[in-house]
């Protein structure tokens, strides 16, 4: 019934450096897609650095973030979800650099995104012959799994506007058609078994068009089809509630996957 030091060795080692997959993971990685795309028009526009001050600053950031991810041996939630909300934001100037300064078509550079995050998950899986997020103990595997979600903001960017602006569909219904792709994703893994590891990538894909598709719809004006609250208070209370679940889970744990792996072992034993 004891965890013998050995165990609590081999688990320390072994130590993810992401979080457990509950509930509060897509409720702040949904918040953090939202920002990610507000925030990056908030500096742009409102604040005047243009697209390419904003994109040198964010791109400096998240070097840093990311130096200070490796360096750690653990998850630690603040630092994980800056990194994550710092990649949301230069995802979305990625793709708005494409789109603006060179004048890429939407419908190119989805299918070019959606291209590239099929070679990184191919090239991921032969190397590591796994996907799982639960094997993200070694920096190798980290830094595929970073870039797997850089592209996935690119791409989801990308695909938003394409539907919600390219095809005309409006803010609205592109939240309803991505927020519908997710419900099926999530029924066909809990009533079809569909392998877990896909539903996730495949959940977390949709969940950045959604984001964007969310914060467009909140912050552009009414005559473009949206709710016009704008990018400041749209951008300030999402970092509210981000920052308030980041905080509970630092001192809860409750998304720690080892704790997972150290509960089990106290039921074998």
């Amino acid at each position: 019934m004891f965890i013998d030091d050995i165990d609590r060795t081999r688990i320390r080692r072994a130590w993810s450096k992401v979080p457990e997959v509950t509930i509060y993971f897509w409720i702040i990685k949904i918040l953090a897609t939202t920002v990610g795309e507000t925030a990056a028009d908030y500096v742009n526009t409102t604040l005047g650095f243009g697209l390419q001050w904003t994109t040198v600053v964010a791109a400096v950031l998240l070097v840093v973030t990311l130096a200070a991810q490796f360096a750690v041996s653990r998850y630690i939630p603040a630092l994980y979800w800056w990194t994550v909300l710092l990649i949301s934001v230069t995802g979305t100037l990625i793709t708005d650099n494409l789109t603006d300064n060179l004048g890429v078509p939407l419908t190119t550079s989805t299918i070019v995104f959606g291209v590239a995050l099929i070679v990184v998950f191919a090239v991921w899986y032969l190397v590591e012959r796994t996907l799982s997020i639960h094997s993200i103990r070694t920096r190798r595997r980290e830094a595929f799994y970073w870039l797997t979600i850089l592209v996935t903001f690119a791409l989801g960017t990308a695909a938003g506007d394409l539907v919600a602006e390219k095809l005309a569909l409006g803010y609205w219904v592109s939240l309803l058609i991505f927020a519908g792709i997710i419900a099926a994703i999530t029924a066909a893994h809990y009533l079809l078994h569909l392998n877990a590891v896909v539903a996730f990538w495949a959940a977390y894909i949709v969940t950045r068009p959604l984001g964007a598709s969310l914060g467009d719809l909140l912050t552009q004006p009414t005559d473009a089809g949206g709710l016009g609250i704008g990018t400041t208070i749209t951008s300030l209370v999402f970092l509210v509630v981000m920052v308030i679940l980041v905080a509970y889970l630092s001192v809860t744990k409750v998304d720690r996957i080892e704790q997972r792996d150290l509960g089990r072992i106290v039921v074998t034993r």
